[in-house]
């Protein structure tokens, strides 16, 4: 079952394995996100399994794993997307989604394709409001197939910002810029998070552009959390710095990638099902928050 986690009044999205809403629990006030026993199936084989995970308020994640692991299934659920589930899904009312396709309205002009969604009447100055965080205040009144790619992707950053989200979750937003547009899009993202301070989860296949941007890093595997980490790395992160590497060669090694000098391959197969282990990873004593959020790298579901 899926509710809302910071409402009082829950609204169930799904039901507990014998069709009875699943218990749901207020435990933990820094959490943003409370998973209990999730799973998701498709055609008898179960994507999602038995799965318990906790994102913390304020928190960036990022998951990682190889394609058909489960980690969009997770995301989409998250955002309410999916509710053909069963466990306990509880969740901030005041969530956003951005996907890899920005997803504008070709017959809409960019404002109002910011204000999509939103209740009510808004008028323009909330999606210059939002179009200026993101850099794009003077591409408002354009056409969306006159954008570029990076334009695109930030207007569909700014329909998530107008939402006030508590929670934003990134399903591979990065994936399909060029690399320059690419960097500048994760330093918005990072900046966005420092300024907004709301919890975020990435789904990417990008090894490198996790360890720059996240405070912990998940892999999953065969439907569950099989590795949980905290990156203590201080900001900003240097790619070759020796902190940096280790982590960067273990995160690979969980994902079955031997090369530890090149990013995972988004097919890349892990061994077998694993309990989640956790560990700090970075200086000891570096904490993993985020005074100066930098950039870093991506993955499928």
């Amino acid at each position: 079952m899926a509710t809302d986690l910071h409402r009082p009044v829950k609204t169930p999205l799904g039901t507990g394995p014998a069709g009875a809403p699943a218990p749901a629990s207020h435990e933990g006030a820094d959490a943003a996100v409370r998973v209990e026993g999730l799973t998701r199936s498709f055609d008898g084989r179960a994507v999602i399994d038995d799965l318990d995970l906790t994102l913390n308020s304020g928190e960036f994640t990022v998951l990682l794993g190889r394609s058909g692991c489960g980690k969009s299934t997770l995301l989409r659920v998250l955002a309410g997307l999916d509710r053909e589930i069963s466990g306990t899904v509880l969740v901030p009312r005041r969530r956003a989604v951005a996907f890899q396709a920005p997803r504008l309205m070709p017959w809409k002009r960019v404002w109002r394709n910011v204000l999509l969604g939103l209740p009510g009447k808004p008028e323009r100055a909330v999606a210059e409001q939002a179009l200026t965080e993101v850099g794009l205040a003077e591409r408002a009144g354009a056409w969306p197939k006159t954008l570029s790619g990076g334009e695109a992707q930030r207007a569909s950053l700014a329909r998530a910002l107008v939402r006030e989200p508590d929670l934003l979750l990134l399903d591979e937003p990065f994936g399909a810029l060029d690399a320059l547009t690419r960097i500048k899009a994760q330093q918005l993202v990072a900046e966005l998070w420092q300024r907004r301070g709301c919890a975020v989860l990435l789904v990417t296949h990008d090894v490198d552009e996790a360890l720059l941007l996240a405070d912990r890093v998940l892999v999953m595997r065969d439907g569950r959390i099989a590795y949980d980490t905290s990156v203590a790395l201080d900001r900003p992160r240097e790619v070759g710095s020796p902190g940096f590497t280790d982590l960067r060669s273990r995160l690979l090694t969980e994902l079955g990638v031997e090369a530890a000098g090149r990013a995972p391959e988004p097919g890349a197969e892990g061994a077998g099902h694993a309990q989640a282990r956790t560990e700090s990873a970075g200086s000891p004593d570096v904490s993993p928050a985020r005074p100066h959020p930098h950039p870093r790298h991506g993955d499928p579901s």
